[in-house]
């Protein structure tokens, strides 16, 4: 769980990333993560480029945890970076998002 001293946590905006990118998500109704999402980011050195494996149902926010794990790292250190996704039209829906 989320310690209560860390709670703002579970929202996008105190993650570091740019206001065109929380406008994108808050325009599709994304302005927090849950607790699950949020333990995922903060443990160990995730945040610094160390391997991450999770797991979760179809539908539980996996890809949040990703596309922000991603995001801050393209952005920090401005390399690139590549996500593999599974289906033709999960890869267009990310593209559009990611655009």
């Amino acid at each position: 769980n989320v310690p209560e001293d860390q709670a703002d946590k579970l929202l996008l905006s105190s993650w570091g990333l740019p206001k065109a990118v929380l406008e994108k998500y808050h325009s599709l109704g994304v302005v927090q993560m849950f607790e699950w999402q949020a333990e995922c980011l903060m443990l160990g050195q995730v945040l610094e480029g160390k391997n991450l494996v999770y797991s979760a149902p179809t539908s539980a926010g996996k890809t949040l945890v990703a596309e922000l794990l991603i995001l801050k790292r393209v952005l920090e250190t401005r390399k690139k970076a590549l996500l593999i996704l599974p289906f033709v039209s999960v890869a267009k829906e990310k593209k559009y998002y990611l655009q």
